[in-house]
């Protein structure tokens, strides 16, 4: 076999699906450009179906259904994985799968099924998704595991809120940024609770719009998450002469996609603004990663706060006089309106717009009369492509 001929074959195949460099840095030792593309592609489809995966699991007694498509697409992943795996064996190229991957992947072979979706087997726990380590251990390479000793790493100051500071630092084993948020120290218990919950909702929420949680630490109340490099605030900001309206359009659809799926699991943010939105620049991309679920209401729980302060420009002025108790996702599409006009524009004042389109989808999306404004994400998206 012409091994070179092997690794285009497969990149041309992973091209037409999309390449991803999310896990770009996990493979900086595989030198061959396209074999690491192929890699670094196949690990992120691996954690993204999995973790859609997640959605189903654990399962119970009688399993579980996992839907056609992705079913589909996750056989095809492996199968190019399991591929690439044989055809490089005794080949300077060569590489191992993670043990536990390796097993997970034999496993799903046992159950997926091309058509009609996929019988989960029963009493399937969840999937660990791997964020900062490799799925793929180059043979040539060294592995070097990170042992259990204590490393203190310098904490930058990034951010600070009504519960908690936020802090930056560098990881210098996987050389990655991380960020911390850490409870302040006068929080009550009931306060500290709520902290605890935050990161409880976001690790629970399995999106790519969702920003990536990963340990909580009970002595310190504090907790890891993925760094962004922006807010949507300081995006727009930065870039905002440069910006073209396809850039903006996808900014908007990523942010809509992102609160689509927080509402289809029963959630309302209650806290949409610039800020809490975040943004990755990768060189082909924009991604946008949605945080602070501090104020998430969330259906029959005790800690949901329903006399919240009234805060923020981009929230409907009725809560006002109505009070925050009654918030609701009429509220949600009025903001989410003010932030894709925002996103659009770099402006926040709408007293003047000339483009029609978008002046019908701003004038919709804050109508005084709930009645007329969006009653929901999916119908905003729907009109919001029309501009």
């Amino acid at each position: 076999m012409n091994i070179e001929n092997y690794i285009e074959t497969q990149y041309r195949e992973l091209q037409a699906k999309g390449f991803n460099a999310e896990f770009s840095e996990l493979y900086n030792t595989v030198k061959h450009t396209k074999l690491h593309d192929v890699i670094m592609t196949l690990h992120f489809y691996l954690v993204s179906l999995f973790r859609t995966m997640n959605e189903r699991l654990p399962t119970g007694e009688s399993g579980a259904h996992f839907w056609a498509e992705p079913s589909r697409d996750l056989i095809s992943i492996i199968e190019i994985t399991l591929g690439l795996y044989n055809a490089l064996k005794g080949t300077k190229y060569a590489f191992q799968i993670d043990e536990y991957y390796f097993d997970l992947i034999k496993e799903c072979r046992e159950f997926l099924s091309s058509s009609g979706g996929s019988a989960l087997p029963p009493n399937k726990p969840k999937i660990d998704l791997y964020y900062i380590q490799p799925i793929f251990i180059m043979t040539q390479n060294i592995t070097v595991k990170n042992t259990n000793t204590d490393v203190a790493y310098e904490l930058k100051q990034i951010g600070e809120g009504s519960y908690a500071n936020v802090y930056r630092y560098k990881d210098t084993f996987y050389n990655r940024n991380f960020v911390i948020k850490r409870a302040k120290k006068d929080l009550s218990d009931k306060e500290i609770e709520r902290f605890k919950r935050e990161f409880e909702e976001m690790r629970e929420l399995s999106s790519p719009y969702i920003l990536e949680v990963y340990r909580y630490d009970e002595a310190r109340n504090e907790y890891i998450m993925e760094y962004m490099e922006h807010t949507l605030d300081s995006y727009v900001s930065k870039n905002n002469s440069n910006l073209q309206k396809f850039q903006r359009k996808s900014i908007v659809q990523q942010i809509l996609r992102a609160f689509e799926y927080i509402h289809s699991k029963g959630r309302l943010h209650r806290d949409i603004s610039p800020k809490n939105i975040l943004i990755k620049e990768y060189e082909d991309v924009s991604v946008v990663k949605i945080s602070d679920f501090g104020l998430v209401k969330i259906p029959d729980s005790e800690l949901t706060t329903i006399n919240t302060e009234f805060k923020g420009y981009f929230n409907d002025p009725s809560l006002v006089t109505e009070g925050f108790h009654t918030y609701n996702i009429l509220h949600e599409t009025y903001a989410l309106t003010r932030i894709a006009y925002y996103t659009m524009t770099g402006r926040t004042n709408t007293d003047r717009i000339s483009d029609e389109k978008m002046k019908k989808f701003v004038e919709k999306g804050l109508n005084p009369d709930k009645n007329k404004r969006f009653q929901n994400v999916s119908e905003m998206m729907k009109e919001f492509r029309a501009i």
